[in-house]
């Protein structure tokens, strides 16, 4: 991948920035995104694999806001041969009650934004006959959750895109693929733990296989090195012909 341009967004931290890493230690130039340009890790970054990065601060909301960073990085790298849709919002709240501008931000980050990011990509990819387009997909494209329908509905459509751009680019040398991690040791999970432990009176570990065997049978957490490894592997060599595919990394979760 030396050489090659990856755009990875929201990726201050958690699993965005664990996929930054994964690229980058393959050779990968990086433009980190997130929605402030996170220009620490994109320091870090450059400083531990000595490859180009870039910081990147838009928000995905804005269709405008989108358009005017792919037209720079598009003058300053070339292409954008490798994108990773991560970047995600997500609100909690019964369908009777959920905040009607959440649902629009929701949409817009979580689905528009990747339609608006892969469009802009393409031109560049093909030119080049290569390009990898990897949507950030999740246990939750396959299932349904009480309380979160924004994140459930977004996550099952972009299954749909990622059909769509697979089906037209088949013979471009473009794949385009989802990835439908399970439960991550995210910031907010970690904290939920905790959270349940110091209400229950029970251990951290106690409360963290309750709450993942609840879900995962494995009942431990999905590590996020595992998903950016999957992620290097869509762009290598051997995943040439994996297009149009939805990847559990879940521990079981889909099939249990």
């Amino acid at each position: 991948m030396k050489g090659k341009w990856a755009l990875v967004t929201g990726a201050t931290a958690g699993l965005g920035l664990a996929v930054a890493e994964g690229l980058a230690g393959a050779g990968a130039n990086i433009v980190l995104h997130d929605l402030v340009a996170p220009k620490q890790p994109a320091d870090d970054l450059r400083a531990r694999f000595g490859v180009e990065v870039i910081a990147a601060g838009v928000d995905l909301s804005q269709r405008e806001a989108i358009e005017a960073t792919m037209a720079d990085l598009l003058d300053r790298c070339g292409a954008i041969e490798i994108l990773v849709n991560n970047a995600v919002v997500r609100h909690f709240s019964a369908i009777e009650q959920f905040p009607l501008e959440k649902w629009d931000q929701a949409l817009a980050v979580n689905l528009t934004a990747p339609f608006h990011l892969i469009r802009l990509a393409l031109p560049g990819m093909k030119q080049r006959s290569w390009g990898r387009i990897i949507n950030m997909g999740s246990i939750y494209s396959s299932r349904a959750v009480e309380d979160r329908i924004d994140y459930v509905t977004t996550k099952t459509a972009i299954l749909g895109m990622t059909r769509s751009v697979a089906i037209e680019m088949a013979r471009s040398g473009i794949t385009c693929n989802t990835l439908c991690p399970g439960t991550l040791p995210t910031p907010a999970i970690l904290n939920k733990i905790a959270a349940i432990a110091g209400n229950s009176g029970h251990s951290i570990d106690h409360v963290t296989r309750e709450y993942l065997g609840e879900r995962q049978p494995t009942q431990r957490f999905v590590e996020m090195n595992a998903v950016a490894a999957m992620v290097v592997f869509l762009c290598g060599p051997a995943a040439n012909d994996i297009t149009g595919a939805s990847l559990p990394i879940d521990g079981g979760w889909s099939v249990a």
